[in-house]
């Protein structure tokens, strides 16, 4: 094992470097990818912006300003808005933890 950032090898399994002190832990691979999707809970008109920005791990803020420059501009921004709100499938639904709990029936 070695620290990609600083270079040190480790005989043994680390979580962290002691040099740089970097995370060594191994990501999970069982993640499911990301979907581009509209976004339900960060939505202004139709959550097309907070959508990108969940995809891209932005701040909607800053999506939303580029995308209100793009559109005066450049001119297409209003156009692309308007076709990725029809393309774009809505984001499914998530139930929260306590709700997911609750449900399961008590024998």
């Amino acid at each position: 094992m070695f620290c990609p950032q600083c270079g040190v090898q480790y005989a043994e399994p680390v979580n962290y470097c002691c040099q740089c002190g970097a995370s060594l832990q191994q990501k999970a691979v069982n993640r499911s990818p990301k979907k581009l999707a509209l976004s339900k809970t960060d939505k202004k008109i139709a959550g097309v912006c907070g959508g990108f920005a969940e995809y891209l791990d932005m701040d909607p803020t800053l999506v939303r300003l580029i995308w209100v420059i793009m559109a005066l501009c450049v001119g297409w921004g209003v156009v692309g808005y308007l076709v990725a709100w029809i393309v774009m499938p809505e984001a499914p639904v998530q139930e929260p933890a306590s709700m997911a709990l609750s449900s399961i029936p008590q024998h």
